[in-house]
């Protein structure tokens, strides 16, 4: 009899029930391992042989990921995508190298550097911390007054939120898409609409859903984007730029797919744990 597939979580989401729904329809053995009450003895062989990372936190993540790598069990996404895609500035740089357009992005590494900055590039622009997640701390900086306010305060938080992230704002419909891909199939793709009340389009902030046509340019464009952080079973987010059309801004390791699911029909989970079973053969 195979080993289950383990999914390592630290809070349960739509995502995970949703895994769990599945592998009982489709009859796989799955083992749900909540993290914060894993320990793992580092110099032992691992007891898990194939494991779907899911992890919010991306401190947790990394470290279980790079424990159990090292002890030998197949984890999905890899030690490197969870660097990688976890890290905008860190995916940004990738997406560029293999020719992938990209928002135009300036950073900085003091408040005054970043002002300074500010006023070379201009306003508006939009500063993200480097990790992070549901589009927290995204705000748009629309001149030198909210930009002193705003950058000033970070610079009293944790040193990963005095790295500067200055983002171009891409004149764009009101929306983005959100893609799913597992192995070399985008398996669904939606719009995400923002609202009249908020620029931002992360539907737990109000934004609405709706199907997005997987074209050939964006399945193309995703899958590249997939590969340039070794992923496996990723979250591609792009904005349709009115001046350079398709651009990746963010790749999502431990992504959400509940929206594409509803909307698209396509059983995101059960692709996923199909994925899952071949990888561990």
């Amino acid at each position: 009899m195979s080993s289950p597939i383990t999914v390592l979580y630290d809070t349960i989401r739509p995502e995970e029930k949703a895994l769990t729904e599945a592998a009982t329809k489709m009859g796989i053995k799955i083992e749900m391992v909540d993290c914060k009450s894993l320990v793992l003895d580092v110099d032992k062989k691992s007891q898990y042989q194939t494991v779907l990372q899911r992890c919010v936190s991306y401190y947790r993540n990394l470290h279980a990921t790079a424990a159990l790598e090292g002890m030998g069990a197949n984890v999905i996404n890899s030690l490197y995508c969870g660097v990688y895609a976890g890290n905008k500035l860190f995916t940004h740089m990738l997406l560029k190298n293999v020719g992938i357009e990209t928002p135009y992005v300036s950073v900085a590494f003091s408040k005054d550097s970043a002002l300074t900055a500010l006023d070379e590039i201009g306003y508006p622009k939009v500063i993200k911390p480097t990790v992070g997640s549901w589009g927290r701390m995204v705000q748009r900086l629309n001149n030198k007054e909210a930009a002193e306010g705003i950058i000033e305060e970070r610079e009293k938080m944790y040193p990963i939120y005095q790295i500067h992230y200055l983002e171009e704002f891409v004149q764009r419909p009101p929306r983005d898409i959100r893609a799913i891909v597992i192995g070399d199939t985008v398996e669904g793709a939606i719009y995400r609409n923002s609202t009249t009340e908020n620029w931002k389009t992360n539907t737990h902030l109000g934004g609405t859903a709706e199907i997005c046509e997987i074209t050939p340019e964006l399945e193309e464009i995703c899958i590249k984007a997939k590969d340039s952080v070794k992923g496996q079973i990723v979250g591609i987010d792009l904005m349709e730029s009115k001046e350079r059309g398709l651009v990746v801004h963010e790749i999502n390791n431990t992504t959400e797919y509940r929206n594409v699911a509803r909307v698209t029909g396509v059983d995101i989970a059960g692709k996923i744990l199909e994925y899952a079973v071949k990888s561990g053969k």
